[in-house]
């Protein structure tokens, strides 16, 4: 097999972060090809762990991930990779020794260069190093700061935080694009088209992360259909005025009753917080604040007054 640059890391939401450090391996997989004399890069091999590493071995800790493996995968290779490589993580992967996380994962490989976080951790109780890795692996490593953005790190903790404190706006700038919701539309009670704000109700993923509770500005696609997007006032949570207790996602696209949704397969983009969720007291008062929504949408998404 001919020398590779490796990539590791869980790398959930490829956020700016996993996204920069994409882009040193690529740098640095041309390097070492004009190193060798080659005429093309090196591949770029990331290797990926699923399901969460916490989920094994502290599931009572392990988060809600910020997208699903096929995401994740589609956007390591729109970001650089060549391929990538899902180790399927077990207890049995959880409690080898660097030595052999070395041989089993990254050998086969034959890296020129592996590239890391500086703050990559792996092998039995987490005690191997990107240190660890030039010494066990005998091969050039590369360990990449953490981005900062406002003074702080960028990291998939920190999108979390943001998106349970519903700030959608950071998230969104430490993710590089808008946070998304993907789902089949499914049929609802229908309420929204009798108070003449017709929604699309998409299931939540019980194990991916979701803003807090509230109304949000953002977009409706259909998938498949490239460059169509909706303004849409979004809703998150239970419908406390009717008593709701299950969360969902409801999207009204500004302007239009006339949408066929259902059974559809859409992503919702988030874009700017407007309020939180609120208990009216009756329908008329909810009414009236929808309609104040759909003016902040406008105002969100800087859209012209219909």
């Amino acid at each position: 097999m001919s020398q590779t640059v490796v990539v590791i890391g869980n790398f959930d939401g490829v956020h700016v972060g996993h996204q920069a450090v994409l882009r040193q391996a690529v740098r640095w997989a041309g390097e070492d090809a004009q190193a060798a004399g080659l005429a093309q890069p090196l591949p770029v091999e990331v290797v990926t762990f699923w399901p969460h590493p916490l989920s094994v071995v502290a599931p009572a800790h392990a988060p809600k991930l910020l997208c699903g493996l096929s995401e994740r995968i589609g956007r390591l290779k729109a970001a650089g990779a060549s391929e990538v490589r899902v180790v399927p993580f077990t207890r049995a992967v959880a409690a080898w020794e660097p030595e052999t996380f070395v041989e089993s994962i990254l050998q086969p490989l034959n890296p020129a260069t592996v590239v890391v976080g500086a703050n990559f951790r792996f092998g039995r109780g987490a005690v191997g190093t990107p240190d660890t890795l030039r010494e066990v692996g005998r091969f050039d490593v590369h360990a990449v700061d953490l981005l900062q953005m406002c003074k702080a790190p960028v990291s998939s903790t920190a999108i979390r935080d943001a998106l349970a404190a519903g700030d959608v706006a950071a998230a969104n700038a430490m993710l590089g694009r808008c946070f998304r919701v993907r789902g089949i539309v499914e049929l609802g009670d229908q309420r929204g088209r009798t108070l003449g704000f017709p929604t699309a109700n998409v299931p939540i993923d019980a194990g991916l992360v979701m803003p807090a509770d509230g109304v949000y500005a953002g977009w409706l696609h259909r998938v498949g259909e490239p460059g169509v997007r909706l303004p849409a006032a979004i809703s998150v949570g239970s419908n406390p005025t009717f008593a709701g207790v299950a969360r969902h996602v409801e999207a009204y696209v500004l302007d239009r009753d006339d949408l066929e949704l259902y059974g559809v397969d859409v992503v919702i983009d988030f874009m700017a917080r407007l309020r939180g969720m609120t208990r009216f007291d009756g329908v008329d008062d909810l009414v009236a604040q929808m309609r104040r929504d759909v003016t902040a949408v406008r105002t969100a998404l800087h859209l012209a007054r219909s």
